[in-house]
């Protein structure tokens, strides 16, 4: 690997599966887990190392399926409702479920038909044989293959293997794996921070994703970038386990050791797979142990165990590969894709209209929570650009249908209001969801018409009659307008985020000119850039004299935070981001922020919690606590 090359090249994601496992055989590593006997109750989620036999029938003698009598059925012939049959003591047996059936009985007559008297039986029903009797081998029967090999064992499979006999299972081992954190910035979870340290939170996730694919776990303390101390680590962590996961030090920095560590200690196959997030992966052989270099980014690093960690241990296990459900969804939005990577893009879902409707969470690899939020996985092939707005594509599911089903889809505007009614409409009920995607105000109108939402959040100021959404209804609905509704959400105050205590004295939109000032805008469409735009129309300036006018967010969070890292010194926004990052904040405007029903979706009963939430006087007084919001209007129908 020349040192002007830190990618050997970027292969397929198959072709690089095919790469790591051609050098595991050079190598000589396991092609499977060594097998071991376990007791039954041990052996959840373990996989079968050899088919499983009945060594005995289930059950292993006639028996009685219903509580009654039991009797032999050619003795109840030509009973009947006017004329009964009545069977002598001798005739018949009492029985309960389970019971084996008495010599000579081949029936059982449930006991609420049966009428007794002082000394016999009555039946007025004739009962065919065998009627409520489990045969003996009914469930299994003795030499008959109970499980295949390769099987992973649920619960249901071990008390079937139970009553077939078994008291002990042939499983594989538990795959080991083990991870190693890198980097001099790393610090352990519960660590007290310097500026540029970040915790551990890589291990964390990494482990927990293991122990789901059944593995036992064992993570390493971090190891700072001195490449000769951990290539020590990786050749005596790669001789105690199945599989030897890297965090970090994978791409192509001064200090990113993965690769040539793993290339010096044995065998470098890739560096470098065309997949985005996820790019620069390393795979390779330490001894005969398969070694996975993770990216430091946490999206990429749940992406890389899922495209190549999960494959090897689904093999050494002799387990088929998991397989997520798949359906098919359109896209609320236009999303552009680099060529020639597989791009993998984690969407939220929700049914609009009977369909099925995926938006892309934000897609950088650093973006921690667009795990936590995805419903849904949609990989855009190296071969396209991407998709347009309202293109049906396939989607891997990451939560079931049911749950999907009951979600209620907001695009449009961003407000930390949408956020708390999210969290306390899942508190109130665990299978209701508020998904909100920011696209702005004017794309939330759009996704409204294109049956893309339920609600579009919207705070519009038409500069001509200075109403705010309304007049845009009519513009971007057309006929549809008329049968959309518009809900007040809240009232609540825009101004200009600025350093603590104003350092610099700002006190109006003018003085956004001024020489040396840095602003942050919102992105096109944004309800509070079409206010910027009118206040710096009506002061009479132009958008060009605002320096980073050209400069989007696409949330007013991420406008605090430009501000709190000292990119901006002022940006448009609501006082509540603000709070959050501990801002100055100048007011400029007092403005409603609306809802915007999609035709026909203002009584539908998924819609209803919402409703129900927003007349609620504890969640009003939570908004309010935020600061600079005004709940006089909540939930009042506005149109």
């Amino acid at each position: 690997m020349s040192e002007n090359s830190p990618y050997i090249r970027d292969v397929p994601a198959a072709r690089a599966l095919e790469a790591w496992r051609a050098a595991r055989e050079a190598a000589g590593c396991a092609e499977r887990l060594p097998a071991c006997l376990v007791p039954v109750p041990d052996a959840a989620g373990r996989i079968t190392a050899a088919p499983v036999w009945a060594t005995r029938s289930s059950p292993p003698f006639d028996a009685a399926g219903m509580d009654g009598i039991a009797v032999r059925s050619a003795d109840t012939a030509g009973a009947s409702e006017t004329t009964p049959v009545l069977l002598p003591p001798d005739a018949f047996d009492v029985v309960d479920t389970g019971d084996p059936m008495p010599p000579g009985r081949d029936a059982v007559v449930i006991r609420e038909v049966v009428h007794y008297s002082a000394k016999d039986a009555e039946l007025r029903a004739a009962v065919p044989p065998y009627q409520h009797v489990r045969s003996i081998g009914e469930d299994v029967s003795a030499g008959e293959l109970l499980l295949p090999e390769g099987h992973r064992l649920r619960p249901a499979d071990l008390a079937a293997a139970v009553a077939a006999g078994a008291e002990q299972l042939l499983v594989r081992d538990r795959p080991k794996v083990v991870i190693l954190p890198t980097g001099d910035e790393v610090r352990p979870i519960g660590s007290e921070l310097a500026p540029g340290e970040i915790l551990d939170t890589n291990s964390l996730m990494l482990a927990e994703q293991a122990r789901e694919a059944g593995c036992e776990v064992r993570c390493l303390p971090v190891e700072p970038d001195d490449p000769a101390r951990i290539t020590a680590v990786v050749e005596q962590a790669a001789a105690e386990c199945d599989l030897l996961i890297v965090i970090a030090g994978s791409s192509a920095g001064r200090d990113d050791y993965t690769a040539r560590v793993v290339a010096a200690a044995g065998t470098l196959a890739v560096h470098g797979v065309a997949v985005r997030p996820g790019h620069p992966v390393v795979l390779g052989v330490v001894g005969r142990t398969p070694v996975l270099g993770a990216p430091g980014y946490p999206v990429s690093a749940a992406l890389t165990f899922d495209i190549f960690a999960l494959p090897l241990l689904a093999e050494l296990s002799g387990a088929p590969p998991g397989r997520r459900p798949q359906a098919r969804a359109r896209l609320a939005r236009k999303l552009a894709s680099p060529l020639g990577m597989d791009d993998w893009v984690r969407v939220r879902l929700g049914m609009v209209n009977e369909t099925l409707v995926a938006t892309p969470l934000p897609r950088g690899a650093g973006v921690l929570t667009s795990l936590v939020r995805a419903d849904g996985l949609l990989v855009v092939p190296a071969g396209v650009e991407g998709h347009h707005a309202g293109a049906t594509v396939p989607v891997e599911l990451l939560r079931g249908l049911t749950e999907i089903e009951q979600t209620i889809v907001a695009i449009g505007s961003h407000d930390l209001v949408l956020d708390l009614a999210a969290s306390a409409l899942r508190a109130e009920d665990p299978l209701v969801t508020l998904a909100s995607s920011n696209a702005g105000s004017l794309g939330g109108l759009v996704a409204l018409r294109d049956g893309l939402c339920h609600v579009a959040g919207s705070h519009l100021l038409d500069p001509v009659t200075g109403e705010y959404t309304l007049p845009y209804l009519d513009r971007v609905l057309g006929g549809a307008a008329a049968d959309a509704a518009v809900i007040r959400l809240v009232h609540r105050e825009q101004g200009l985020l600025v350093a603590p205590g104003n350092p610099l004295r700002l006190g109006e939109i003018a003085d956004l000119t001024r020489s040396g000032l840095r602003y942050v805008n919102r992105q096109r469409g944004a309800g509070t850039r079409v206010l910027l735009d009118v206040l710096l129309a009506q002061a009479g300036i132009a958008p060009e004299a605002v320096d980073g006018y050209a400069r989007e967010e696409p949330t007013h969070l991420a406008v605090a935070a430009a501000v709190a890292a000292g990119r901006a010194e002022a940006g448009l926004g609501i006082m509540a981001a603000a709070r959050a990052f501990g801002l100055g904040f100048v007011p400029v405007t007092r403005e409603p922020y609306d809802l915007v029903v999609a035709p026909g979706a203002l009584e539908s009963p998924r819609l209803a919690p919402l409703w129900a939430l927003l007349r609620s006087g504890r969640f009003q007084a939570s908004v309010e606590e935020l600061g600079g919001y005004s709940c006089e209007e909540t939930g009042r129908r506005i149109r």
